[in-house]
């Protein structure tokens, strides 16, 4: 029997995820809401880019959401903005047992050291009550912070550094909110946006380097974080809009755990929206971006990812590849434990149920 889900917020990943939902004959699609007034009433498979008419309408109300008693529901709607509305909605889905994966809520892919505990113990209330579970992952944070490394470390005898890395040309991108507003493009140098306050990154990716901290056995004593931008040479032109001369047209931030004075975790991030800026920086392995792990150890490692797509650059394949690891992990979020559940915790996931279906 197909799995009922809902989607919650089809959006740039979202629609990604929905996608897979109408075509995966695993799932059956039996919800959709939405935020923006332009999507309502219309049809799943509109939104999702396929030509297909399902006859699940797009909605607002997530009491209906609830009424519909999915499964699971799939949660990708905006959450660095709106973070406790966010955690509102899980912990509504949750208490309703109703399972829950996503991307957007962050915090949730491991919450320990980063969320206050008492917000940490009103998810697993929810969950809890209603005999729910919920996994929240992406790409950075997500697999390639996660997964990947933890793999590769597995084959070490010893190990003095383990660094995550995202190099990406953003110039493709057409979510003018993580653009602007999160990422800080087009801004005055110095301008910094509320991820670059001090102290957000560390929380933001935090779970990712408390997440490989536990993974690796060892303790984290602190998280440090650091940002560089740099200003456009000329007015140049991007999928969002136009990048003034002189505001910022690139930016390298990374996050280190520390131990014993060392930083033994690191999560760089080198983001441009033209190639040719800061070359000293990180170059990706192809045009567009990719991702990379690096290991100092023995022995050592270093490990190019590269998403690729017929149908749009390298941001688009990386969330291409979020949406179908959200939607792949709704089988074993099902099958676990109630509370909320990290890639430490579920079986290694290996694509299964998806050869050979439309791509």
């Amino acid at each position: 029997m197909a799995i009922r889900v809902a989607l919650i917020g089809p959006g740039n990943c979202g629609s990604l995820a929905l996608r897979q939902l109408i075509n995966d004959p695993r799932f059956e699609l039996c919800g959709l809401w939405v935020y923006s007034d332009d999507k309502m009433g219309r049809d799943a498979g509109e939104l999702a880019g396929v030509n297909v008419t399902t006859g699940v309408v797009a909605g607002n109300d997530l009491d209906a959401i609830i009424a519909g008693k999915p499964d699971c529901v799939v949660y990708t709607a905006m959450g660095d903005i709106r973070p406790r509305e966010a955690l509102a909605d899980v912990r509504a889905l949750l208490s309703a047992g109703i399972n829950v994966v996503g991307s957007s809520v962050g915090v949730l892919q491991y919450p320990w050291g980063s969320l206050p505990d008492k917000h940490i113990q009103r998810v697993e209330d929810a969950a809890r009550e209603g005999n729910s579970t919920v996994f929240f992952t992406g790409v950075d944070p997500g697999f390639a912070t996660d997964l990947l490394p933890l793999a590769i470390a597995s084959t070490c005898q010893s190990i003095a550094q383990v660094r995550t890395m995202e190099i990406a040309d953003y110039a493709t991108y057409d979510g003018a909110t993580v653009m602007f507003d999160v990422m800080g493009f087009g801004n005055e140098i110095g301008d910094l946006p509320l991820l670059y306050q001090p102290g957000v990154l560390s929380l933001a990716w935090g779970t990712a380097i408390r997440q490989l901290a536990a993974g690796l056995g060892i303790d984290v004593d602190e998280i440090r974080d650091s940002v560089e931008q740099e200003p456009a040479p000329e007015d140049f032109d991007v999928a969002v809009g136009t990048i003034k001369k002189g505001t910022v047209a690139a930016v390298r931030f990374q996050i280190e755990g520390m131990v014993d004075g060392n930083p033994v975790i690191v999560v760089e991030h080198v983001t441009r929206l033209r190639a040719d800026l800061r070359p000293d920086w990180a170059q990706p392995a192809h045009p567009g971006g990719s991702y990379r792990v690096e290991i100092t150890g023995e022995p050592s490692y270093f490990v190019d990812i590269v998403p690729t797509s017929p149908n749009g650059g390298a941001p688009y394949a990386a969330i291409l590849a979020a949406a179908a690891r959200i939607v792949n992990s709704i089988p074993d979020v099902i099958a676990a434990a109630p509370g909320i559940r990290t890639t430490l915790d579920l079986p290694l996931p290996t694509g299964k149920g998806v050869v050979g279906l439309p791509s």
